[in-house]
C-alpha cells in the first residue's frame, strides 16, 4: 500500500498559440496523408498478391530448372559414370598389383629376407668374436705402456720438487722483502706531494673565491633581482590596464548586441518554430493513423464488394455444378467399383505375384549355391585342397602317457 498521496499535478495546460495551430494543421495535414496512405495501401497489397501470385511461382520454377539444369546432370554423372569407373579401376588396380605384390611378399621376399637375416646373423658373430680377441690383445698393450708412463712420470716430478724447495722459494722471499721496502718509500713522497699541492689550491683559489662570491656577486644579484622584479610589475600593470579596455570594448560592441538578438528574437521565434514543428510532427501521426483506419475500412469494403460481386457466384457455381456432382459419382459409382475390382483383381494378383517372387528367390538362392559350389571345384581343382595342419612335437607327455596306477611317467620307471 503506498502511504504517500498520489501526485495531482496536471501537465500545463497549452498555449493559445498551439491551440490555434493545432486544428487547421491537423485538417490540412489529414486531407494531404489520406490519398498517400490510400495509394501505399493499395500499393502494399498489390506487392503482397504479385509476390504470392507471380514471383514466388517463377522463383520455385527457376529454382528447379536451375536444379535440373545444373545440379542433376552432375549428380547423375558423379552416381552413375565416376563412381562405378572408380570402383572398376580400383578393382583392377586391385587385380593387377596388390594381389600380385601380396604374392611376391609372401614367397619370395619373406624367403629372402630370411636367408639375408640368416647370413648377416653368421657375419655378425664371426665379426664379434675378431673384435673381442683384438680388443683383448690392445688392452694388454695398453695397460704396459701405461705402467711405464706413470714410473717416468713419477721420477720427473720428484726432481721438479727438490728443484722449487732449495732454490725457488729462497728467491722468492728475497724479492718480496725488496718490493716491500719500495713501496713504502714511494707511500711516503706521494703523501707529502698531495699535501702541498692540497696547501696551495686552498690558499690560492677556494679562499679567494669564497671572498669573492660574498662582498660582490652577492649584493650584484641582489640588485639586479629587485631592478627585473619592478620591471615585471610595469609590465604587468600594463598589460592588465589593456586586457580590461578591450575585454569592454568587444563587450560593448559584440557581446550585449549578440545576447539581445538571442534573448528578444531568436528566443521567441524559435519557441513558435517548435512548436509549428511539434504540432506538425503530431499531426501527421494522427493523420496517419486515422488514414489508415480509413484505408482499412475502404479496403474491406472493397473486399466484401468483391467476394459478393465475384467470388460467391463462382464458388456456387464451382460447388454445384463440380464439385457435388463429381461427390456423388464417386460415392455412387467409383467406390463400389473400386471394392470389386480390389476383391476380384488385385488381391488374386497380389498372392499370385508374392508366390513368383518366393519361387524366383528360391530359385535364385539354388543357382547361387551350385555357383558357390562350382567355383569351389574349380579351385580345388586348380590349386589342390587346403594344406592339413602339420603336427607340432610337444614337450608335455600325450593323453595315451599320461601317469596311471600301473604305469610311470618318469625315466628310471618308464616301462
Amino acid at each position: 500500500m503506498d502511504l504517500e498521496k498520489p501526485s495531482t499535478q496536471q501537465p500545463p495546460p497549452d498555449g493559445c498559440l498551439v491551440v490555434a495551430i493545432r486544428l487547421p494543421v491537423r485538417i490540412v495535414v489529414l486531407v494531404l496523408v489520406v490519398p498517400v496512405r490510400m495509394v501505399w495501401d493499395a500499393l502494399v497489397v498489390g506487392g503482397r498478391f504479385l509476390r504470392d501470385t507471380v514471383l514466388r511461382p517463377v522463383g520455385r520454377a527457376l529454382q528447379w530448372v536451375a536444379r535440373a539444369v545444373f545440379v542433376w546432370p552432375w549428380v547423375t554423372l558423379w552416381r552413375y559414370v565416376v563412381v562405378p569407373v572408380g570402383k572398376g579401376f580400383a578393382r583392377l588396380g586391385y587385380v593387377l598389383f596388390v594381389v600380385p605384390a601380396g604374392w611376391l611378399y609372401r614367397n619370395v621376399l619373406t624367403p629372402l629376407g630370411h636367408g639375408i637375416t640368416w647370413v648377416l646373423r653368421g657375419l655378425g658373430a664371426g665379426l664379434g668374436w675378431v673384435l673381442v680377441r683384438i680388443g683383448a690383445g690392445t688392452a694388454w698393450v695398453l695397460r704396459g705402456i701405461g705402467a711405464g708412463l706413470g714410473r717416468v712420470l713419477a721420477g720427473i716430478g720428484a726432481g721438479l720438487a727438490w728443484v722449487y724447495r732449495t732454490l725457488l722459494t729462497p728467491v722468492g722471499h728475497g724479492i718480496a722483502w725488496l718490493l716491500r721496502g719500495l713501496g713504502l718509500v714511494l707511500a711516503t713522497v706521494g703523501l707529502g706531494a698531495y699535501a702541498a699541492v692540497a696547501w696551495l689550491v686552498r690558499h690560492l683559489l677556494v679562499i679567494p673565491a669564497l671572498w669573492s662570491y660574498r662582498h660582490v656577486l652577492t649584493p650584484l644579484g641582489h640588485g639586479i633581482a629587485w631592478v627585473a622584479r619592478g620591471v615585471a610589475w610595469l609590465g604587468g600593470m600594463a598589460v592588465t590596464g589593456i586586457g580590461a579596455v578591450l575585454h569592454w570594448t568587444l563587450r560593448i560592441l559584440f557581446v550585449l548586441p549578440a545576447l539581445a538578438v538571442r534573448r528578444w528574437i531568436l528566443t521567441p521565434v524559435g519557441r513558435v518554430l517548435a512548436v509549428v514543428a511539434r504540432e506538425i510532427g503530431d499531426a501527421l501521426g494522427h493523420a496517419w493513423r486515422v488514414a489508415g483506419r480509413l484505408s482499412l475500412v475502404v479496403g474491406r469494403f472493397l473486399g466484401t464488394l468483391f467476394r459478393w460481386i465475384f467470388v460467391e457466384p463462382v464458388r456456387w457455381v464451382y460447388r454445384w455444378v463440380f464439385v457435388e456432382p463429381v461427390r456423388w459419382v464417386y460415392r455412387t459409382v467409383l467406390t463400389p467399383v473400386g471394392h470389386v475390382v480390389r476383391d476380384m483383381v488385385l488381391r488374386p494378383a497380389a498372392e499370385a505375384a508374392r508366390g513368383v517372387g518366393r519361387v524366383t528367390r528360391q530359385a535364385l538362392a539354388t543357382a547361387r549355391e551350385s555357383a558357390r559350389q562350382a567355383r569351389a571345384d574349380f579351385r580345388r581343382m586348380l590349386f589342390g585342397g587346403p594344406r592339413e595342419p602339420q603336427p607340432v612335437a610337444r614337450r608335455e607327455p600325450g593323453a595315451a602317457e599320461a601317469r596311471t596306477l600301473g604305469s610311470s611317467t618318469t625315466v628310471l620307471t618308464k616301462d
